[in-house]
């Protein structure tokens, strides 16, 4: 039996199957076929060749991914064997360009803007924030927020103006809770107003493959934070008829039960008019490749939250969106904020993975991150936390979210709480979490 594995970097680390069972289900449901049995029938294959050919060796990363690849085309996964070597490929990519990227993938300018926008409103620590609570004031800087915001939707909006004619596929993206669903919302209802621009929203939630799909871990939980618990293929070939004057048939997706429903409901472009997606994945090549690239726009959402914690340290961007979540999930996805915490592992690996690294290909980069919300998410979330603590602090294998539950409870313990959560615009993003 295989027992170690030589990574990259030349340490040597315990031999773990389902690693290529995982790798292989995700090719294989990227050309629309979700087959776990399939793909642990190719890992046996792929450990006993490794067995035969490296008896008395410890065999590389590399040597394991070759006779991957090997077998499928042996066994005749032609569209799979293609997909796991992109995958590769684009692996090796990002490794090359790992340095380089980090670099990218940090919009510095917008990051400076909100920090002094912050300097100037007395904003920009906790400790100031909270005097706004202390004094009265904080509805004015909600008011003032507000306005930033729409301002930024007004910028974006010249700036696709100067696109008329030339975009066929709006794509708004961005990783989990950076407001992705009322951004696209508010771009179509004014740009619509406008009369320049036509538009029609295509929910890709809709196209969320079964939870049966998913790979399981051993809490139960399941992961479909990455592209590939979308239905890709099927999306592409909307688009294609999409594009082409075709109608189709939307799926519908029930989130409260998890499965796509049997109705669906029938959506065609007129001419001129333009498509409009909002997708945590809108800029990962594979989930509109169908179109051409000089017919998309596509536009980057985060919360690029600039305020620092009594310690000096700058609040988490991905804390932010946590916190955000929690309260999402619970109002309209039944799912509590003790399993929210418990995922975010999935929904971190797929940021990283497959979002954050494409940042640089955005044609338009906005910040979604309110100044004043968090005494809001306090009003909400608070009195869950120690009891989330508590829950994952027993159990070992699920560290990741103790810790993450600690520091979430940490950064809160020093916010002062705002109850009153009418000062919250209704066409703010923040409706998008709390409702």
């Amino acid at each position: 039996m295989i027992t170690k594995v030589y990574k990259r970097d030349g340490a040597v680390v315990s031999f773990d199957q389902n690693k290529i069972v995982q790798a292989v289900y995700k090719a294989a449901a990227e050309v629309g076929r979700y087959d776990l049995n399939l793909a642990r029938k190719i890992s046996d294959r792929v450990a006993e060749i490794i067995e035969h050919h490296f008896p008395d060796a410890i065999s590389t990363v590399e040597d394991i991914q070759d006779v991957v690849e090997r077998v499928l085309i042996e066994k005749g996964y032609d569209k799979i064997a293609k997909a796991y070597i992109v995958y590769r490929e684009k692996r090796r990519e990002m490794r090359d360009r790992k340095e380089s990227q980090e670099i990218e993938t940090v919009p510095y300018k917008i990051i400076w803007r909100v920090l002094v926008w912050n300097l100037d409103h007395a904003c920009e620590t906790i400790s100031k924030l909270n005097g706004h609570i202390k004094k009265g004031t904080f509805p004015k800087l909600v008011k003032e927020a507000e306005e930033v915001y729409e301002q930024e939707i007004s910028d974006l909006i010249s700036a696709l103006e100067r696109k008329l004619g030339k975009i066929r596929l709006l794509s708004i993206c961005g990783p989990s809770s950076s407001g992705k669903t009322t951004t696209t919302e508010r771009l179509a209802r004014e740009l619509n107003k406008r009369g320049k621009f036509s538009f029609v929203k295509l929910n890709i939630d809709n196209y969320f493959c079964s939870p049966k799909h998913y790979l399981y871990d051993d809490q139960g939980d399941y992961d479909c934070e990455g592209p590939y618990a979308l239905d890709l293929p099927l999306i592409n070939r909307h688009l294609a008829n999409l594009m082409a004057g075709r109608e189709i048939k939307v799926p519908r997706y029930n989130f409260k039960v998890g499965i796509r429903e049997k109705e669906t409901d029938n959506l065609r472009l007129k001419p001129g008019q333009i498509l409009l997606i909002d997708s945590h994945f809108g800029i990962y090549d594979k989930l509109t490749e169908s179109v051409p690239e000089s017919e998309k726009y596509k536009i980057y959402l985060e919360t690029f939250c600039q305020l620092k914690d009594k310690d000096n340290r700058f609040v988490r961007w991905t804390d932010i969106r946590l916190l955000r979540r929690m309260i999402r999930d619970a109002q309209f996805r039944s799912y509590n904020p003790t399993m929210t915490v418990g995922h975010w592992h999935y929904v971190r690996r797929g940021e990283i993975k497959n979002i954050i690294p494409y940042i640089s290909r955005a044609d338009y980069i906005l910040n979604t991150s309110l100044p004043y919300e968090l005494p809001i998410l306090k009003y909400y979330l608070f009195k869950f936390l120690p009891k989330i603590i508590q829950k994952y602090k027993k159990e070992p294998s699920r560290q990741d979210a103790y810790l993450r539950a600690q520091r979430v409870y940490s950064l809160l313990k020093q916010v002062n709480i705002w109850r009153d959560v009418s000062v919250v615009p209704k066409q703010s993003i923040l409706k998008e979490f709390i409702g």
